[in-house]
């Protein structure tokens, strides 16, 4: 698969979970291929794949799978039996295993204006729609979403987009809570810890979250989506965890669960391709800055210190 085509570059992503290398929190070997975010065009395809072809435009799920084997059919196509993932995503060219369960392809070369929005289908809108999934969320429900990288923005527009009444964003970075606001937040909570799960039952009168989302994997964001979800909710969890102890105590006497993990992408992604191409939605806001590649490590540094929400990368 090429990145680029028709004299206009097809990108890239740097994903929030490619910090925890670049902090040093996750072993990695120097050299390693970095980036699971991309789209592009076809480029070549192997003897055994059916349903792609040279010249084709495709969305690439950053966990590939076969969608035939029984984890796939039960949904759970990000435990595929022939489980794969994008490596090379901010390079370009990026190979893909498992091509005729893991790509989808638009009907023709999209419009330049839908590439970012395109590119947030490959990872952190499927993301976060699997968190608003595996809390339950519903028409007319109270959602509190903790985290406000574009995983968490992402599931504000999730939750909006399903139906919930009120979303309540924890967000204390200004252009982070602006666009929650812009993608259905009708709330949004700036204190952290105990102040900040308070004003929350204030705002839910005492009762807490039907749904909460919890889209950053330290221990004190999963605490905090504990302690704002009402006896009977469901946090649905998509951060990727690292030092989370959870309350089982307090899970077991307020009937609180917790559900999701790794996001099944192509589970998703039809029918978020559709409201991308519909113009119901537009994940691809999240995308504050762009660079080429040759200064990808800039991109990393930027969304380290927090001056961008979401980082495209440009071959």
């Amino acid at each position: 698969m090429r990145a680029s085509a028709r004299g206009w570059p097809i990108p890239g992503a740097i994903c929030g979970s490619d910090l925890w290398r670049f902090r040093g929190l996750t072993d990695f070997t120097p050299g390693l291929l970095m980036g699971h975010e991309c789209i592009g065009v076809v480029e070549e395809v192997g003897a055994d794949v059916s349903s792609f072809r040279p010249g084709d435009f495709v969305v690439v799920p950053f966990d590939h799978c076969d969608n035939t084997c029984a984890n796939c059919g039960a949904g759970v196509h990000s435990a595929c039996v022939n489980f794969g993932a994008t490596q090379t995503g901010q390079g370009e060219y990026a190979l893909v295993t498992q091509v005729d369960g893991s790509l989808v392809k638009t009907d023709s070369m999209p419009d330049p204006a839908l590439l970012p929005s395109l590119l947030a289908l490959s990872d952190v809108m499927p993301t976060g729609w699997h968190a608003a999934v595996a809390a339950g969320v519903r028409p007319g429900h109270t959602v509190v979403v903790v985290g406000d990288g574009a995983v968490g923005l992402c599931g504000v527009l999730a939750a909006a987009t399903i139906g919930a009444e009120q979303i309540i964003a924890m967000s204390r970075h200004k252009p982070r809570a602006d666009l929650a606001r812009a993608f259905g937040a009708t709330h949004v909570v700036a204190e952290r810890g105990e102040e900040g799960n308070a004003l929350v039952m204030d705002i839910t009168k005492g009762v807490g979250a039907d749904a909460v989302l919890e889209c950053v994997g330290t221990d004190a964001s999963m605490t905090t989506a504990f302690a704002v979800a009402r006896p009977g909710a469901t946090v649905g969890f998509v951060g990727a965890p690292h030092g989370i102890e959870l309350p089982i105590g307090s899970m077991f006497s307020r009937n609180v669960g917790l559900a999701g993990g790794l996001a099944p992408v192509r589970r998703y992604l039809p029918e978020l391709l559709e409201l991308v191409v519909s113009g119901r939605i537009e994940p691809g806001r999240v995308f504050d800055a762009t660079l080429p590649l040759d200064r990808v490590a800039d991109g990393y540094r930027m969304m380290d210190e927090r001056t961008a929400i979401k980082v495209l990368i440009e071959p």
